[in-house]
């Protein structure tokens, strides 16, 4: 990690407030307050909820990946991170509709280990499961271009951290855990073919180990092919990954998602009468997609699959899964998020319930769960506001950084957050100074007030909208000559081009906005806190989607610093 222009930091009583002080008295502070982000979207203004109703997606924005388990009347979700740190988003909830964020898994550097990586790299596939015979939480995943790979951490408290990274002995992507009824444990993961025996391009197999509880770790020479390339490999099946293995009435069934994370995306299951195999698929696989209806279709949800299932207490099942929600360009800027839907176990086989039919924005209300959603601490959906004063020592959990600490270059205080800047700019792959929150819906506005004065071209704060370190805008003050500049810069293929540049007197607090609607982005700053003045007109949303950045990941909203500005015109 590169040397950083600010003190070690000091905690106190495990909280987010970070003492830093800057080494060079040259060098400007910025504080920001007043964030508000605001969603807009058509379809909860076109599908309000009536009293027995719930939206799906639970957790909208990027949250990929869910997985899912329970211990009693407590259920817990995960979702894959990527290089945003912390990693391993957390969320618990009673009734598989209301959640919580109760923090990260992977909050300390020593398990997380992102430095260097793109933002698609890191923390891939997270799968949490609790073992009843010993009392304890387990998370499994594959930790990308760090030279960790498939790792477990535990706990016996979700609430309370986690273990330290246990590296686990075999490769591949996408881990998960089975605990057997006989107090046996397994690892199941998606890996190449043997040597030679590759088919296609995409082509995958399944496989299975023991696990030994004592030791952690999976039992060497015990790993077995269940799935060769997928349902039926003479159709040259693709990417079959994200393996959960499950046991109802003396069966284990064998549940993966099949035909990459794209259009084709689908969830596929197996049986066995053992857990290493042989495993039959059913009949009427998939069991899950969204792949079979037209393009135009209203309302659309694309890509599903990925998914992992729960029991509750009555012993119904529900599946928690991934879709996007493409805007009306088929843009994918908000990302994967997570999905739920009853699923239907009465025959042999799971089947998700309305899974195979175009999926609808409202699903029926559990019974005897009301709906709290953005309330007294339940994470919103459907179109919500967020506020943040920013002001409060224990920041908001879905507030994230990029490939280190938040702590690292934030202080709290009674005016703002003040954001120390680091000599690194949004284009590095390194950490970078800057606070992010999702994109949560297609149209939304985002603002927040700006307290800063810059003292050289090399100083620059105010938003970033970020897809990645190649893909992105950004829209700051910077200083040249002897004025002070606002400037709107497109980076796409690391190639940066100034949208527009301005002039301005400026007051002692700024207020910034970026508003969307679906490919639209519109940059928007007022002097007076009234009055709002754009700059560079409107600017396609194209380069925040994944469908033209690539990679996994949604795109986020940035309170952005930087000492290495390199903006020219």
């Amino acid at each position: 990690m590169k040397k950083r222009l600010i003190h070690p930091i000091v905690f106190k009583n495990k909280a987010v407030l970070a003492v830093t002080a800057l080494l060079s008295l040259n060098i400007s502070a910025q504080v920001f307050s007043g964030f508000t982000y605001r969603g807009n979207d058509k379809i909860y203004t076109d599908n309000p909820l009536k009293d027995d109703e719930f939206y799906s997606p639970v957790l909208q924005g990027c949250y990929p990946d869910p997985s899912i388990t329970r211990k009693g009347n407590d259920y817990y979700l995960v979702n894959s991170s990527f290089s945003m740190f912390p990693g391993v988003p957390i969320f618990q909830s009673k009734d598989l509709v209301n959640w919580k964020q109760i923090g990260h898994v992977l909050d300390r550097p020593s398990q997380l280990k992102v430095e260097k990586s793109g933002v698609s790299e890191g923390i891939y596939a997270p799968d949490i499961k609790y073992n009843p015979y010993n009392d304890t939480f387990y998370m499994v995943t594959t930790q990308i271009a760090s030279g960790i790979g498939n790792m477990i951490v535990k706990t016996k408290d979700p609430t309370k951290g986690w273990s330290e990274v246990q590296k686990l002995n075999f490769d591949g992507i996408d881990p998960s855990i089975f605990f057997d009824d006989n107090g046996k444990a397994y690892i199941i993961h998606n890996d190449a073919p043997p040597k030679g025996t590759e088919q296609y391009s995409g082509h995958r197999v399944i496989k299975i180990w023991d696990y030994d509880l004592e030791k952690d770790q999976v039992v060497a020479g015990t790993d077995k092919i269940i799935v060769n390339g997928g349902v039926d490999l003479s159709q040259k099946p693709i990417w079959i990954e994200g393996p959960h293995l499950y046991k109802k009435r003396g069966k284990y069934y064998l549940m993966c998602a099949e035909g990459g994370t794209g259009g084709n995306h689908s969830e596929v299951i197996f049986v066995s009468d053992s857990p290493k195999g042989p495993f039959i698929p059913a009949g009427n696989n998939p069991i899950l997609t969204q792949r079979y209806f037209p393009k135009d279709r209203k309302d659309k949800v694309d890509w599903a699959g990925h998914a992992d299932l729960v029991e509750t207490p009555e012993g119904d099942y529900y599946g928690v899964f991934l879709a996007i929600r493409p805007n009306e360009k088929n843009r994918v800027n908000t990302g994967r998020e997570t999905f739920i839907l009853p699923v239907d176990w009465s025959g042999t086989y799971p089947v998700f319930q309305n899974g195979l039919v175009p999926i609808k924005p409202a699903l029926k209300m559990l019974k005897g769960v009301k709906n709290q959603t953005g309330q007294t601490g339940f994470f919103p959906n459907g179109n919500f506001t967020f506020s943040d004063a920013l002001t409060n020592s224990d920041l908001d959990k879905r507030w994230i950084a990029m490939r280190g600490p938040r702590e690292n270059f934030i202080t709290i205080t009674k005016k703002g957050l003040k954001i120390n800047s680091f000599a690194t700019n949004i284009k590095a792959k390194a950490p970078i100074s800057a606070l992010f929150h999702r994109q949560q819906h297609a149209s939304f506005e985002a603002a927040v007030a700006l307290d800063f004065t810059p003292k050289s071209e090399k100083e620059l704060a105010g938003i970033t909208c970020y897809q990645n370190e190649k893909f992105n805008y950004v829209f700051g003050l910077t200083k040249k000559g002897n004025d002070y500049y606002l400037v709107l810069e497109r980076t796409e293929k690391g190639n940066s081009i100034i949208v527009a540049h301005e002039k301005i007197g400026l007051s002692k607090t700024m207020q910034l906005k970026v508003v969307a609607e679906g490919d639209d982005y519109t940059f928007n700053y007022s002097l007076d806190g009234k009055t709002f003045k754009n700059l560079g007109g409107k600017v396609s949303g194209d380069i925040l989607s994944t469908d033209i950045a690539g990679g996994f990941t949604g795109s986020l909203i940035g309170l952005y610093s930087t000492l290495s500005n390199d903006m020219n015109w």
